[in-house]
């Protein structure tokens, strides 16, 4: 299959792609004329209000949507080329809200994860036991793995959906809010857990995976991730280093509300919050 020479030190890539709707007889446009990269080694954070086709955006990069215009590039391979199947070994995703089967336990619904490694009918080995149960304690999930997903608090659920992801060992993880649900503690937790995948891969060598992140909180964004893409009506409103992207008068147009943006006391790095009668 042919790979784009261009492309092949970028994990993922989306050159000029539109996406389309039509609904009531009317146009709908959720992305427009996009342009992003997502480099190995790099946690991206994907940021803008809601509507802004972020979500949209991770349904491009696996193939699930197809773009009305524009290519889409997954290690340096179309995905318009690429069998679904295959997509599901180059990227793992944390859906915004995922369905699990209540009655399976936590482990199994884990090694879900593994599927795409695995033949027709063939059974989970003694190796995919193990990549599941070091994904599940990265995730502090292994402690439930016994328990029926149904009797998990909403927080434990996304968590073991983080693990699911991991247990896939794919060079692009694409999560859409993975710290949904969650308390502040595991809100660090998976961000920062994100961030270690992305400076190392799991055998303790220097490639690390790409990671993008659609994250609501933008103080969190800010202190986890390397760089911010904000979208905005379908298009990159900014892009660069969060305190590049973070600034107050690019929020208020953005968000449509006055923020105030401080640099954090011991990292630098932004923080936000609402002006007062903002």
């Amino acid at each position: 299959m042919a790979v784009a020479p261009e492309q092949t030190e970028l994990a993922a890539e989306v050159e000029g792609v539109t996406v389309a709707y039509h609904s009531a007889g009317r146009e709908i446009v959720a992305l427009s004329a996009l342009d992003l990269a997502l480099r190995p080694g790099e946690l991206l954070g994907l940021v803008g209000p809601n509507g802004s086709g972020k979500t949209t955006l991770i349904r491009v990069l696996t193939g699930v949507v197809r773009p009305s215009a524009g290519r889409v590039w997954l290690s340096g391979r179309d995905v318009a080329a690429i069998p679904q199947a295959e997509i599901a070994r180059l990227a793992a995703v944390v859906p915004q809200d995922p369905v699990l089967p209540p009655a399976f336990q936590s482990l199994d619904c884990v090694l879900m994860g593994r599927t795409p490694h695995l033949r027709m009918l063939q059974q989970e080995g003694p190796r995919d036991l193990e990549i599941a149960r070091r994904a599940m304690l990265a995730t502090d999930t292994w402690g439930f793995a016994d328990r029926p997903v149904g009797e998990l608090s909403g927080g434990e659920r996304q968590r073991v959906i983080v693990a699911r992801a991991l247990a896939q060992e794919t060079p692009v993880l694409l999560l859409d809010e993975p710290t949904a649900h969650l308390d502040i503690g595991h809100q660090g937790a998976v961000l920062g857990l994100m961030r270690r995948f992305a400076r190392q891969d799991g055998s303790g060598g220097s490639a690390g995976k790409a990671v993008l992140a659609v994250v609501h909180d933008l103080t969190l964004a800010a202190h986890y991730c390397d760089r911010l893409v904000m979208l905005n009506a379908g298009r990159v409103a900014a892009e660069g280093a969060p305190a590049d992207v973070l600034r107050p008068e690019l929020l208020r147009d953005v968000y449509g509300v006055a923020v105030t943006v401080i640099p954090h006391p011991e990292t630098g790095r932004p923080v936000v919050a609402p002006s007062d009668g903002g």
